[in-house]
């Protein structure tokens, strides 16, 4: 069973600059190079699919309080936007942009950027979060440590929904290497098992990276 910090954005790398509490100077989490995530990749355990007897999202607290008092959410709209301000004090940010690499678009307003699992919760518990502790769902659903959580569209968000890549692809072919290298490396670091479907999918979108 995998071991990870709950969760947790380090005290130390967030300030109060008059402009909002949640303002963060961590950079996101960069995807494995090509060469880890063929490895990662090939020691994934193939298996069927688990049942989805019990699944409910609140099962992974997402978006739970961080250790700075800001909610996971706020945090990640913080740490991967650009020009993010907001009221002095609040952890919520009122304006920005950001980018959405699934659909190569640009999100100027914030209720509009969506937050999501490059591992959908559902795809998890099918490949073993539903023999996981409470503490290790939250792990998972807030992970700001690897490259699990990202802007997203909400369109392209919608489009992915709870789908891996066997089934859903980005629309920007750009961002094909970066999606398949940082899925794999999600389902390495949780030990989450594959298909091989998944696998074939995976291996094909790692082919396009050119590192």
């Amino acid at each position: 069973m995998f071991r990870r910090a709950v969760f947790g954005l380090p005290t130390a790398s967030l300030v109060i600059l008059g402009v909002f509490a949640g303002q963060a100077l961590a950079e996101p989490p960069a995807p494995p190079s090509t060469t880890t995530a063929r490895t990662e990749l090939a020691a994934l355990t193939v298996a069927a699919p688990h049942s989805m007897d019990g699944y409910a999202r609140d099962k992974f607290d997402i978006w739970a309080s961080q250790p700075d008092g800001c909610t996971t959410r706020q945090d990640l709209l913080a740490r991967d936007g650009k020009d993010v301000q907001g009221q002095a004090g609040s952890c919520q940010p009122a304006s920005g942009s950001w980018y959405s690499a699934y659909d190569d678009k640009t999100v100027t307003v914030v209720a509009d950027a969506t937050i999501d699992h490059m591992v959908p919760l559902a795809e998890a518990w099918r490949s073993g979060a539903d023999m996981w502790t409470a503490d290790q769902r939250k792990a998972f659903g807030n992970d700001l440590t690897d490259p699990q959580l990202l802007i997203a569209s909400e369109s392209s968000n919608s489009s992915k929904s709870d789908s891996g890549p066997a089934d859903w692809k980005p629309a920007n072919h750009a961002f094909w290497c970066t999606y398949g290298k940082d899925y794999i490396h999600i389902k390495a670091v949780f030990k989450l098992t594959t298909t091989d479907d998944e696998k074939t999918a995976l291996s094909s979108m790692v082919d396009t990276c050119t590192d």
